[in-house]
């Protein structure tokens, strides 16, 4: 068995917390098992899609949503079974946690079969608890034990976006640095990702917890019910980021408003001081007779003189005005 060929693990769970693994042979006998299996297979496995479509005796309808390429957090109920689709953060290295994997589920009474497109590590968490013999007892404590581990892996990815939120609303006061808007950016779009794909989540997980559904005891129904607020808080976390982050950036376009008036404002008063004096010298300068003090040899400094009072009668006028 190797995650090359497509199954990535597969159990016969023992119904204590434990699980013999099972390899594609056994697989090919359909309900032979005495105990609740689990099986794990990759979507581009060489024999992932051959398997679901000829051995594992699902129909067209549940083959097509657990091979479908794009899909949303959604669950729908059959007379048989529960084919649901979920939402991880992407923790593998060198991807964005807001990049969210997806989970797709059929689950029945005695087998559930999970199919994923990229690696879950909230799946590897309860393939660990399996092998130590802390893992899921049941096809409904299977999807239970899943749902929950996806939701813990996301907690720290939650507590990082409100820290550099934090960080961002310190900065801008303190040291509002030239990084501030990309920081930003960055930080609305990865609340806005992973918004898209958490309220849906929220709503399957809570339609779970409202159906009847023969084969899931009604302490599983109600773990479901917990998962779906606990989803339901990460949301309006979510919110509040993008509250938080349009708030600052507001203040960030008041402050370059602010900059820009600021700087405007000065131009047009040292354009102002500079008219007059622009007037008179151009007067002076005039090739025409009659012009004062031309061939005066203190006609200079008269001149100079006069431009500088008229300098300061302007400033004294300004700040009568409250200008400057």
């Amino acid at each position: 068995m190797t995650e090359q060929d497509g199954l990535i693990g597969a159990y016969e769970l023992d119904g204590k917390g434990g699980g013999r693994p099972l390899a594609w042979d056994d697989l090919s006998r359909v309900n032979a098992f005495e105990h609740p299996v689990w099986i794990h297979l990759d979507r581009k496995g060489v024999r992932s899609e051959s398997w679901l479509r000829n051995e594992s005796g699902l129909g067209q309808l549940q083959v097509d949503a657990l091979l479908a390429g794009e899909t949303r957090p959604r669950v729908a109920f059959m007379h048989e079974g529960v084919l649901m689709t979920l939402r991880g953060v992407n923790l593998n290295p060198g991807a964005d946690p807001e990049d969210m994997v997806s989970l797709r589920i059929w689950v029945e009474n005695g087998r559930i079969i999970t199919v994923r497109l990229r690696r879950l590590m909230a799946v590897n968490d309860v393939r660990e608890r399996l092998a130590e013999g802390d893992g899921p007892v049941s096809t409904s404590d299977t999807l239970r034990m899943l749902a929950a581990a996806l939701i813990q892996r996301m907690g720290p990815v939650i507590e990082e976006m409100n820290d550099e939120t934090d960080a961002l609303e310190d900065d801008l006061v303190v040291n509002p640095a030239a990084d501030i808007r990309h920081r930003l950016k960055t930080l609305r779009r990865a609340a806005i990702a992973l918004r898209r794909y958490l309220a849906p989540q929220r709503d399957a997980l809570a339609r779970v917890h409202a159906e009847t559904i023969p084969w899931m005891p009604q302490d599983h129904r109600l773990a479901f019910r917990e998962s779906a607020e606990q989803v339901a808080r990460i949301v309006e976390d979510m919110d509040a980021i993008r509250e938080r982050a349009s708030v600052i950036q507001d203040e960030l376009t008041n402050r370059a408003a602010e900059h820009m008036n600021r700087n405007m404002y000065t131009l047009s008063v040292v354009a102002a001081l500079m008219l007059p004096l622009g007037v008179i010298t151009g007067m002076l300068g005039m090739n025409v007779g009659g012009v004062p003090l031309a061939e005066h040899k203190e006609g200079f400094l008269m001149i100079s003189g006069l431009l500088i009072f008229v300098v300061a009668l302007q400033v004294l006028i300004f700040r009568k005005l409250k200008w400057i």
